[in-house]
């Protein structure tokens, strides 16, 4: 048969319009197969999807299409991060309701994952903004309140100007807001719901440990860091004249003598006591520039309060400071400042010239002068002038320290985390409307579950003025009181959008129930998540709010587990002619105009092949002219030899035939190496780079070969090839497919085995002679060098033995066979 010329747009759309409706792709209810649960990370609506994008949905398709054909009952499926602010500055901006504009990005991503052929269960499809979702959000809510897990209280809160709204801690990059790197972050008194995850603190820290070796270590790197435990010592200093504790949290209070002074933050309630008007001025002003200060900024501000606190272990005055660099989030909000031991301490003090006493020693030096430290002793060592405890080592120290406070009654033994509870209200619309209804004679009053979901209306003005559009929508905003009756108002802020996405991948597994979140049963067979995949940059925000939602959710009773995903993979980005893409720069490649372009194949092998998965790659066209050559090069020979492959895919002739030709040998075994190279990639390492390069290799040598092939062993060889070929470019791999004649889908074929006899690398063994008797053996790849050869047999521990205290005349090579060194 004559070959064909390779028509991406024919072959891919075809398929693209008969697997509209197709149902292969779904997951199978009560199987007895081994389950297998992938996901990609749930994308925000924007309306388009691009190279970047193909990237991460590429590389969950290849892996779920490859358990398909190991026989996995694989859940692949796709839904829609769809609340948040986006939405609502573009109904903003356009003047279009976030809902309108929400859906119509749904409906266009949701076509070009389509042309992709990505394998998605779209039966499981969900979208956070619809009430049958997000009234779980209110349901898991109400759980939390009735478990003192969710609270409302004033607090400073992290205010984004731009966004109008409120941001949690970890929303806040670099003192900057998470959506606009640019806009620093003010501070703002709120009354604020928050989400009680510090509960979970030494909970979420210890079980890192569990993932350790199946999550980047980037990853978990970057949790522990957030969670921030910190063991150590809560002490009082009393204000002088008053008696008022100022309680202060150390890690060290074997330096405690060495405490020159303490600082509290600008926001510490104490500032407003101990300050004029002048000063509470001050500290405000600290407040705000903390927030907009660059974070190379090192530089500390502080004053001092004109007060004074007594130390308790040594009646010492110590004067009474505010710093900015002491965070009302972290401890108790106020610190005793050891400049002579602790380097941030030191900077601060220099700066104001308040003494540096040093109390540690090193174990085997004397103690540093004050007029000579040119920086802080951090270390542990020895304690001196520190009354009763001097000569004790630090630990011993801390030790008994922390016994005499806890003892007297003016400290305890400690620990902290750098993690704070999650503030979930936002002042804007477009999310879950908070189950919330205040009434003046009862309070706040929970939302009876029987009257979920609250509904976001639709009949709302925006505005962004910072104040939600709800207020202004009385017909939602003037309710009952649901516990007397009385008049009352229904709260106007909306969830943060994380709560969405916490829980997201437990509805698939049930999407459609109307009754619960969720069928326990279902989530205990497919959970953990075995494979998710998603980007470095939620880290903190959305690993670490799914693994607190799944652990009280584990203490409500709905599932076992107490981790939702056991392995995680974190790609990396792809960028666009060697810089990032960005609209700004015009360097955006868009996924629909590589589809029409090169073809949605030649798009996803782009992706796979330009390095390994965790790595960063860009995009040049030349690149995806290369991978379009290639599969044009399969396309041709495979059909140009299908009536080949079906006059040999009888299998008499090899029957008959056992001594197969050189050619078929050796395409054999490259074919075989290839197969065990890319199912071992699957299994382990994930660099279909090479998985791919290999491929890329073992068609080259069909091409070289082509005419010296049987029949058997092209049809042999171009079955497994399009089967190998499957999870990477599925149309060409169906179309290959259809045209030997085969059924089916390529993804439900079983995965090619291979010959772990064929599968080895080409060595020959090679004896090593020495005066023509045989002292040893060596395996080298077929066509080494003979001076390769004789090199590896003169270096060898055992012949070298023969060689001792003899002169080397000659060295015979027979290439492949044998090398025999002749000795005198």
């Amino acid at each position: 048969m004559p070959e064909k010329p390779y028509d991406h747009n024919q072959i891919e759309l075809k398929w693209h319009d008969r697997w509209q409706d197709a149902t292969f792709y779904r997951a199978e209810e009560h199987s007895t197969r081994p389950k297998f649960y992938v996901l990609e990370m749930l994308p925000y609506p924007s309306g388009t999807l691009h190279i970047g994008h193909i990237r991460v949905y590429s590389i969950g398709d290849a892996l779920a299409r490859y358990k398909w054909m190991r026989g996995f009952n694989v859940l692949h499926p796709m839904g829609w991060d769809a609340f948040g602010l986006p939405a609502e500055n573009a109904a903003i901006v356009n003047q279009r309701h976030p809902r309108d504009w929400t859906l119509q990005n749904i409906a266009a991503m949701k076509k070009t994952h389509r042309r992709f052929a990505f394998s998605y269960d779209w039966d499981r499809e969900i979208s956070t903004c619809e009430p049958e979702y997000y009234r779980w959000n209110q349901w898991f809510f109400l759980k939390m309140l009735e478990r003192g897990l969710a609270y409302r209280k004033k607090a400073l809160v992290n205010w984004c100007p731009k966004c109008c709204t409120v941001l949690a801690n970890e929303q806040v990059v670099d003192g900057c807001c998470w959506r606009h790197e640019g806009t620093p972050v003010e501070q703002r008194a709120l009354e604020q719901w928050f989400l009680r995850i510090t509960d979970y603190a030494d909970e979420l820290l210890r079980d890192i440990a569990r993932l350790e070796g199946v999550w980047p270590e980037r990853v978990l790197t970057m949790q522990r860091n957030w969670i921030g435990r910190s063991e150590g010592t809560e002490v009082d200093f009393h204000l002088e004249g008053t008696g008022e504790p100022i309680r202060v949290f150390t890690t060290r209070v074997d330096t405690i003598f060495g405490a020159t002074c303490v600082i509290l933050a600008p926001e510490h309630p104490l500032v407003a006591q101990l300050t004029d008007r002048e000063g509470q001025a001050r500290a405000k002003s600290m407040v705000d520039a903390r927030a907009a200060k660059d974070p190379g900024d090192t530089a500390k501000e502080g004053f001092f309060t004109g007060h004074y606190a007594v130390n308790p272990y040594s009646g010492e005055k110590t004067p009474v400071w505010v710093g900015d660099f002491v965070l009302m989030t972290y401890g108790t909000g106020a610190i005793m400042a050891v400049p002579a031991h602790d380097e941030r301490d030191f900077e601060f003090c220099t700066k104001y010239g308040i003494p540096i006493r040093p109390v540690i020693r090193p174990v085997d030096g004397g103690l540093a002068r004050s007029d000579a430290l040119q920086g802080a002793f951090t270390d542990e060592g020895i304690v001196e002038n520190s009354g009763e405890w001097s000569g004790l080592g630090s630990a011993d120290a801390r030790r008994q320290m922390t016994a005499r406070a806890e003892t007297e009654g003016f400290g305890k033994d400690a620990v902290t985390f750098r993690i704070k509870d999650w503030g979930i209200s936002r002042q804007r619309y477009w999310g879950t409307p908070i189950p919330v209804i205040h009434c003046e004679r009862c309070g706040a009053v929970a939302v009876p579950e029987s009257d979920l979901p609250v509904v976001l209306p639709l009949n709302v003005h925006f505005t962004g003025e910072g104040r939600s559009p709800l207020e202004e929508v009385p017909e939602f905003v003037n309710v009952d009181c649901p516990r007397c009756g009385g008049p009352a108002r229904r709260e106007t802020d909306t969830m943060d959008t994380f709560v969405d996405s916490s829980w997201y991948f437990y509805r698939y597994c049930d999407p459609h129930n109307a009754g619960m979140p969720f069928d326990p049963a279902k989530i205990a067979y497919w959970f953990e998540i075995d494979q998710y995949i998603g980007g470095v940059e939620h880290a903190i925000l959305h690993l670490i709010y799914s693994r607190f939602f799944t652990k009280m959710m584990r203490d409500i009773g709905l599932v076992k587990n107490s981790e939702p995903v056991r392995r995680m993979f974190t790609q990396g980005m792809v960028i666009a002619e060697g810089a990032k893409m960005s609209k700004s720069k015009g360097n955006v490649v868009g996924a629909d105009a590589l589809a029409d372009r090169f073809g949605a194949d030649t798009a996803r092998l782009f992706v796979l092949f330009a390095g390994p998965p965790e790595k960063e790659v860009d995009w040049r066209s030349e690149g995806a002219e290369g991978i379009y050559r290639f599969l044009s090069r399969v396309y041709r020979f495979a059909t140009r030899n299908v009536e080949r492959a079906r006059a040999g895919s009888v299998g008499a002739e090899r029957e008959a035939s056992p001594e197969i030709s050189t050619a078929d040998r050796k395409i054999l075994r490259k074919l075989h190496q290839t197969i065990r190279k890319v199912t071992e990639d699957f299994e382990s390492r994930w660099h279909f780079n090479t998985s791919i390069a290999g491929i890329m290799e073992l068609v080259n040598d069909l091409y070289a070969d082509e005419a010296r092939l049987s029949d058997v062993t092209v049809a042999e060889v171009l079955e497994k090839l399009t089967l190998l070929l499957g999870p990477f470019a599925p149309y060409l791999a169906q179309e290959i497919w259809d045209e030997l004649g085969r059924e089916g889908p390529v993804f439900r074929q079983v995965w090619p085995l291979y010959d772990p006899e064929l599968a080895k690398e080409q060595e020959a063994e090679i004896v090593i002679q020495v005066n023509g008797k045989l002292r040893g053996r060596m395996y080298a790849p077929f066509g080494t060098p003979e001076d390769v050869l004789e090199a590896r047999a003169l270096e060898d521990p055992k012949v070298r033995v023969f060689l001792e205290d003899k002169q080397v005349v000659k060295v015979i090579v027979v290439p492949d066979k044998l090398v025999n060194i002749v000795v005198k």
